[in-house]
């Protein structure tokens, strides 16, 4: 096997168990009788994160799985081979840190702000070591796949679309959490920071 299959065999695989957790914890939620998406519930422009994480998805398994994609945008910009197994291991650290806030989350997590049905604040786990560790993870693992694949698609996607997008969704929910928790998400604010 050359190493470029190798490598999109990794991307592959690494996207699998990631909507493998995802779709999983969402699955046992759901037969808890816990409503899990609350996405654009309090402000319709929620669903940003939606469009842009699926087409960085498709940017980061495009040249893997010869999906259509112009290829001046799939071509990678340098050797991959350092780079590559070092964006293989951004990646794996971040679906082990979503693995563990998820755990961390328990029955609190949702897919948005749940300001109806709010659980508990939660600050153990991987939430002592950042107060956003699932987002947080998630940069991880799409800055992993970029690093990986070295184009033009990917990095676009993730600099310019999915990381706003997601510090702009960590502001939002930064709010509720202070008007819905008060004292107690100050404290919190004061010990952890919100990414690292």
């Amino acid at each position: 096997m050359k190493m470029q299959e190798l490598f999109n065999v990794l991307i592959v695989l690494l996207l699998c168990l990631f909507f493998v957790l995802f779709f999983t914890r969402i699955f046992m939620l759901k037969r808890r009788g816990i409503r899990v998406f609350v996405f654009g519930k309090t402000h319709k422009s929620d669903f940003l994160l939606v469009p842009i994480m699926l087409l960085l998805v498709y940017a980061a398994c495009a040249s893997a799985l010869s999906l259509p994609c112009p290829e001046v945008l799939l071509k990678p910009l340098m050797e991959k081979s350092l780079f590559a197994w070092i964006g293989i291991l951004f990646s794996t650290a971040g679906l082990i840190g979503f693995a563990f806030s998820l755990k961390a989350f328990g029955d609190s997590f949702r897919v948005g702000i749940d300001d109806e049905k709010p659980d508990k604040l939660i600050t153990n786990g991987m939430f002592a070591v950042s107060r956003n560790p699932i987002y947080v993870s998630f940069i991880f693992f799409f800055l992993g796949l970029t690093v990986v694949n070295m184009n033009v698609a990917s990095m676009v996607m993730l600099f310019c679309f999915f990381i706003p997008v997601i510090h702009r969704q960590i502001i939002r929910e930064e709010k509720f959490m202070k008007s819905h928790y008060g004292g107690a998400y100050a404290k919190y604010r004061e010990k952890v920071r919100r990414y690292l």
